[in-house]
């Protein structure tokens, strides 16, 4: 089959490797419909993190082509999504729903999803069957659920965003986007996107976002001050992974508020004094995706939602480091392969 590996940062290739096989009773086998990049897969081609001949991709959608003699909830035909991380969703912590770090979670990451096929380990907790076969237009939605609108969701949940809520949402690639289209369904009264581009801007106002803050740093942290009446905001969602978005959700949050955190932290480090003054609530890390799956399956099938919208560049997989290249230059918000 055809998958793409990073043999070192900024060496993106698509080359052929052995079609996966079931080893383990629970395991399915799928054929992908569409897999994507993800902001996080820039860490590595960037240099920030370690990579090797590193098999890519941790977002996908298709269809069931094999299962194991123990699966049981998804069977061969179905059309699936699933998390970026396979749970048995049976543990107490996946019952708990954080099936993102269950007991024995497994990163889809280290299978590589940018692909034709993947294995999916723990199949009847990782896969979710949607009502029938999609319609395609659809097919870009089901799969932002796997991963950004899941975060997105996550962290909307985790800041509590809710009625008479504000939420500020920082970072406006894919996951902050899909944060706001969260708030908003979510049922916030303000959404504040900080956003310094304006074709992100405007997917931001078609998501829900109320108002644009383009300041960063303490810049920004004022303007939100501003806005709200020097109080702060109810509900900040941290969708980039620095010192410096961390620290101006922290700050942009009033007392007693929520952040929920979900950019994958890089070099973070909180000042203890600062956060114990703040008396602001934290939350975040991987998203627990496989929490939502059903009910964002449902609204995306029920064409409630558009999640897709995120997707500004679709190729196929054959020109996924051209995909890369795109989004490490910001010509792309996200990147859609088509397999």
């Amino acid at each position: 089959m055809r998958a793409v590996v990073m043999h070192a940062p900024g060496d993106v290739r698509v080359e052929e490797r052995a079609d996966p096989t079931i080893t383990r009773p629970t395991d399915a086998i799928i054929r992908l419909a569409a897999s994507c990049i993800c902001g996080s897969d820039l860490w590595p081609y960037r240099g920030d993190d370690a990579v090797d001949h590193t098999p890519m991709g941790h977002e996908y959608v298709g269809v069931v082509t094999e299962i194991g003699d123990k699966v049981s909830q998804v069977k061969v035909g179905d059309f699936v999504v699933g998390s970026f991380f396979a749970s048995d969703n049976t543990c107490e912590i996946c019952q708990a729903g954080y099936q993102s770090r269950c007991i024995h979670a497994y990163p889809m990451g280290a299978i590589g999803t940018q692909a034709e096929y993947a294995l999916i380990p723990m199949a009847d907790g990782t896969l979710v069957a949607t009502p029938g076969a999609p319609d395609p237009e659809l097919i870009p939605s089901l799969l932002a659920a796997s991963d950004v609108l899941g975060t997105g969701w996550f962290a909307a949940v985790a800041a509590e965003a809710g009625p008479g809520k504000t939420v500020a949402v920082v970072g406006d690639g894919a996951v902050g986007l899909l944060g706001i289209l969260a708030a908003r369904e979510l049922g916030a009264e303000r959404i504040i996107a900080m956003s310094r581009h304006a074709d992100r801007q405007a997917l931001a106002r078609e998501f829900g976002a109320t108002d644009i803050v383009e300041e960063r740093g303490d810049a920004g942290v004022a303007r939100i001050k501003e806005l709200t009446g020097g109080y702060g905001a109810h509900s900040v969602i941290e969708a980039v992974g620095t010192q410096e978005s961390m620290m101006q959700a922290i700050r942009a949050t009033r007392a007693g508020g929520h952040v929920g955190y979900v950019g994958v932290s890089h070099d973070v480090s909180l000042d203890g004094l600062e956060l114990f003054f703040s008396g602001v609530h934290l939350h975040g890390g991987p998203a627990p995706v496989r929490r939502f799956l059903p009910e964002l399956i449902q609204l995306i099938w029920d064409r409630k939602i558009d999640p897709g919208k995120v997707f500004d560049l679709t190729l196929p997989l054959d020109e996924a480091a051209e995909g890369y290249r795109a989004m490490d230059e910001r010509r792309a918000t996200k990147v859609l392969l088509t397999v």
